[in-house]
């Protein structure tokens, strides 16, 4: 009886199929690691691009409802320059007076006009009759944002002036300023602290720095005017030498027209952390913003920056 064979591999063709084995592995394995590179760069480059473009709209959306003249460059010194023909790069802060735009855009109705009636029967020195507007729902509105720290007692009104960019607006905290209530007329002040009114929901009533009835003689009130409760302040914080980046912050809530300043007595939020640098030119009404946001993931350099133009 024949014995049967087994069939089986021969040396060479065990050797051969390790070595294929060994190749395949060797390059296998870098290309494993080249797709997780690759993966990982992917990733990091969506995230900042993604970081980098929320925190240039998010800025971008801010100014654009600016008062434009009352635009600031602040210097690391604390000294400013108006924003309005600026190209230098020694200013860490932007810094304005805001309209309260959601007061203007209100729910169904606006809550301030933007309109004074000028009927000398009904606006004077002591007191603006503004048509069309609730007093009670900009207080509430105000006291809403701010988380109950302020209120339509701590606005002013703004009164709409093209020709307003060399205005001084006391950003130097000299609350006197606002006592004097010369206005744009007599080039001191564009921005006038106002109080609510008992007597009817349409009526302001001027004060000055120190928020004691004052009046508007010899003042030239505008038919049209913003309403501000608020400066606002974005730049650089908490600096972090290490890793040359910081946190792109917005101070918000405080009022220059009663000697507040953003870095004592306004209240802060993040914009966007891992920020490696924030800066801004302006000419004449026209800022342009830039923000570059870096990854601390790995150990390479990398960072993406976006910018923006606002009118």
């Amino acid at each position: 009886m024949r014995k049967k064979l087994r069939n089986a591999f021969t040396m060479i063709e065990l050797i051969f199929v390790i070595v294929i084995m060994a190749v395949l592995a060797k390059f296998g394995v870098e290309f494993l690691a080249q797709s997780y590179n690759s993966f990982i760069n992917s990733k990091i480059n969506n995230e900042l691009q993604s970081n980098s473009a929320s925190a240039v709209e998010f800025v971008g959306k801010r100014l654009e409802h600016r008062i434009k003249a009352s635009t600031i460059a602040r210097e690391d010194d604390g000294n400013f320059v108006p924003l309005r023909d600026y190209s230098d790069d020694n200013a860490s802060i932007i810094e304005w007076i805001g309209a309260d735009i959601d007061g203007f855009r209100g729910d169904s109705n606006p809550n301030w006009s933007g309109v004074i009636d000028l009927d000398p029967a009904l606006t004077n020195s002591t007191r603006l009759t503004s048509i069309a507007t609730n007093t009670t729902d900009i207080n509430d509105l105000i006291n809403e944002l701010s988380y109950g720290d302020s209120s339509i007692n701590d606005a002013a009104l703004y009164f709409v002036n093209p020709d307003s960019l060399d205005i001084n607006w006391g950003w130097d905290g000299n609350v006197s300023r606002f006592d004097t209530q010369l206005g744009i007329a007599g080039s001191q002040n564009a921005i006038h602290p106002i109080r609510r009114s008992l007597a009817a929901l349409n009526e302001f009533i001027p004060i000055d720095g120190n928020g004691v009835d004052n009046n508007f003689t010899g003042v030239e009130a505008f038919e049209f005017y913003q309403l501000a409760w608020s400066a606002y302040a974005i730049g650089i914080d908490d600096w972090n030498t290490t890793t040359s980046s910081g946190t792109l912050t917005l101070w918000y809530d405080y009022q220059p027209w009663k000697g507040e300043s953003y870095d004592v007595d306004a209240k802060t939020s993040t914009i966007m952390n891992n920020v490696s640098s924030f800066r801004f030119i302006a000419r004449d009404s026209l800022i342009k913003i830039q923000v570059c946001v870096k990854s601390l993931l790995t150990n390479e350099e990398y960072s993406i920056c976006k910018e923006k133009t606002i009118f």
